[in-house]
C-alpha cells in the first residue's frame, strides 16, 4: 500500500529529492512484454541453487509452482530435491535454462557471490524475472552490467537483502528526514562476520572430489584449482569446509567477505536515509589476520560521501570482525545499540514434514516498542544479540537500528517511552518475498530492484576492494574508475575462464 502526499512530504521536499526513484522503487515491469499474469495465477519458478540458503529463499517462494531446481552438488541439495521432488533437477543452469525455457517465469539465484551475474545475466537475457541473493554481485562491472540488462529486458528483479522490506528501515529514514536528530554527518555500522575462516596463509594439498559435487561445474567462471576440503583438522562449523558449500565467501576469488554478506542488510537503513550514491573515497583504516587470497579477519573501512543535495558531506565506518559493539564517540555509556536483546521463543514441540512447512513470506522485522523494551532490557533470561547493527550521529541526536533494520530508535532510548513515529511517506512492503512475487505479475516493482540496488551495491563493493590495497582511494564513478590507484581497478571486473561467458 502507498501512503499519499502530506503537507510534511511537501515542508521536507529539498530533503526527500532523490530519495525514491521518479518512478517509485524502480520502473514496472511491460506487461505486454513479460506477459501478464494474473494476481491469482501461478508462477512458473526455478532455481540456480537449492541447498544452503537456496533452501529458504525456494520456501519463501513456495506458494508458486517450483518447477526446476539446479545445484551442483548433490549433497547439499538433497533436501530440496526430495521435497520438490516433481521439480526438474540439473546440475549446469544453462542446461536447465535451454531444456526448460519455455516454462519458467522466474528464476531465483542463491549461488556462491562469484557466480550470480554470469547466471542472473542468462535468466534476465531470456526474459526471466530474477531473484538474486545479496551482495547481488561479487565485482562493480558485473552490478552495472545486471542492471542494464534488466532495464532493457523490462523484468522484475529483487535482490535479497531483507531489510529492505522492513519496517524499521523506514522509519529510521522518515525520522530524518522529519529532522529528529538534525544533519548526519556521521554513521557507524558493524558485524560479528565473518563466522568461517579468514585470513588463512596456507592452501591445504588437493583431494579427490567427492562424487556428489561438480567440481568444474561449481568453480565455473573462475580459474581452475585443484579440489580440497581443508583436511584433518580444519574447522568444520557450519559445513564450512576450504571452498564449499559454505566458507568460499572468505575469499577474494569467490565471496566480498563480510562485507558481502552483512553490509547489503545492516547498511541498508543508512542507504536510504542519507541518500546515498558514489563516495568520494573509501579507505581500509584497520585490517587483522591478512592473507594472499583471502579477507582479513577483521577490518575497519572508511567511506567519505560528498554533500547530497541539503544533506552534508557523510563519514560512514564499516567494523567486521567484532566481539562487541565497538565504542562510539558521543553514544551515552550504556545505551544498546543495533540488535537488542529479545525472549526465546518457546518451543511447541511442533513436528512438521516438508510437506507441511509453512511458506516463508519474508522477514518483515520487529518494530520498536517501548512496553517490550522495558521488560527485556534488564532481563537476566533474555537473549544477548551477536553485535550487529548501525547508529546515525545526528548534530541534533542519534538513531539506531538493528541488523535489518529492525527496532529503530532514539539514543537515549529514554527518549521513545512516549515517543509518536512520523507520518509515513514511504511505500510499506507486502513482505520480502511477496514483493517480488507481485512484481513477477505486473504489479509495483519491488523496493530493492536492481535500479535500487546497484547504486547501493557498487558503493559497497568499493569497499571490498579497499581491503586489498592500501591507502585511501578516490572513487570516480562516471568513468568507473579509482582515480589514484591502478592496482584497485584490476578489482572492479572480473576475470571469466574459457568456456564461459556473462551473456
Amino acid at each position: 500500500m502507498a501512503y499519499g502526499c502530506t503537507r510534511r512530504h511537501f515542508f521536507f521536499g529539498p530533503l526527500l529529492a532523490g530519495a525514491v526513484p521518479l518512478a517509485g522503487f524502480g520502473t514496472v515491469p511491460s506487461l505486454k512484454t513479460l506477459g501478464y499474469k494474473s494476481p491469482n495465477e501461478k508462477l512458473n519458478i526455478a532455481s540456480i541453487g537449492a541447498g544452503g540458503k537456496a533452501e529458504s529463499d525456494i520456501a519463501g517462494c513456495a506458494t508458486e509452482n517450483i518447477v526446476a531446481l539446479c545445484d551442483v552438488n548433490e549433497k547439499q541439495a538433497a533436501k530440496a530435491f526430495t521435497e520438490y521432488d516433481k521439480a526438474a533437477k540439473y546440475k549446469d543452469f544453462r542446461k536447465m535454462l535451454d531444456e526448460q525455457g519455455n516454462t519458467i517465469d522466474a528464476v531465483i539465484v542463491t549461488i556462491p557471490d562469484f557466480m550470480h551475474a554470469t547466471a542472473a545475466m542468462w535468466a534476465i537475457e531470456r526474459g526471466k524475472h530474477v531473484y538474486v541473493q545479496k551482495p547481488l554481485t561479487r565485482t562493480v562491472w558485473e552490478a552495472r552490467q545486471l542492471m542494464d540488462a534488466a532495464n532493457k529486458y523490462k523484468v522484475a528483479t529483487q535482490m535479497g537483502n531483507q531489510g529492505y522490506s522492513n519496517e524499521g528501515t523506514r522509519q529510521a529514514a522518515e525520522m530524518i528526514w522529519a529532522g529528529e536528530i538534525g544533519n548526519v554527518t556521521e554513521v557507524h555500522a558493524w558485524t560479528d562476520r565473518p563466522i568461517w575462516p579468514q585470513g588463512l596463509t596456507k592452501i591445504p594439498p588437493p583431494e579427490p572430489v567427492p562424487s556428489t559435487l561438480d567440481w568444474d561445474l561449481w568453480l565455473g567462471i573462475a580459474e581452475k584449482r585443484p579440489y580440497t576440503s581443508g583436511g584433518e583438522g580444519y574447522p568444520t562449523k557450519f559445513g564450512g569446509y576450504f571452498y564449499e558449500p559454505f566458507s568460499w565467501r572468505g575469499f577474494y576469488d569467490f565471496g566480498c567477505g563480510a562485507l558481502g554478506d552483512m553490509a547489503c542488510h545492516i547498511l541498508g537503513a543508512p542507504n536510504l536515509a542519507l541518500h546515498l550514491r558514489a563516495p568520494a573515497s573509501v579507505e581500509c583504516i584497520h585490517k587483522e589476520g591478512v592473507s594472499d587470497f583471502m579477507f582479513p579477519t577483521a577490518s575497519v573501512i572508511r567511506y567519505d560521501f560528498p554533500a547530497r543535495g541539503s544533506m552534508p558531506p557523510l563519514k560512514l565506518f564499516w567494523y567486521d570482525g567484532m566481539k562487541a559493539t565497538p565504542k562510539i564517540p558521543g553514544v551515552p555509556e550504556g545505551e544498546l545499540l543495533g540488535d537488542l536483546p529479545h525472549k526465546p521463543e518457546p518451543h511447541t514441540g511442533e513436528q512438521r514434514g516438508p510437506r507441511q512447512r509453512r511458506p516463508f513470506t519474508g522477514f518483515i522485522g520487529r518494530v520498536f516498542e517501548w512496553e517490550t523494551f522495558d521488560k527485556v532490557r534488564n532481563d537476566p533470561d533474555a537473549i544477548v544479540p551477536s553485535p550487529d547493527g548501525s547508529v546515525f550521529i545526528g548534530d541534533k541526536g542519534i538513531i539506531t537500528t538493528g541488523t535489518y533494520g529492525e527496532q529503530t530508535r532514539l539514543i537515549p532510548v529514554e527518549n521513545m517511552r512516549d515517543y509518536k513515529f512520523p507520518e509515513p511517506l514511504l511505500t510499506r512492503s507486502p513482505g520480502h518475498y511477496r514483493d517480488w512475487i507481485r512484481a513477477c505479475k505486473g504489479g509495483d516493482a519491488t523496493c530493492s530492484n536492481f535500479n535500487v540496488a546497484v547504486p547501493f551495491v557498487e558503493w559497497m563493493l568499493l569497499g571490498v576492494v579497499a581491503t586489498r590495497v592500501e591507502g585511501k582511494l578516490e572513487w570516480d564513478a562516471a568513468k568507473m574508475r579509482f582515480s589514484n590507484n591502478a592496482e584497485a581497478n584490476k578489482y572492479l571486473r572480473p576475470t571469466i575462464r574459457k568456456g564461459w561467458s556473462l551473456t
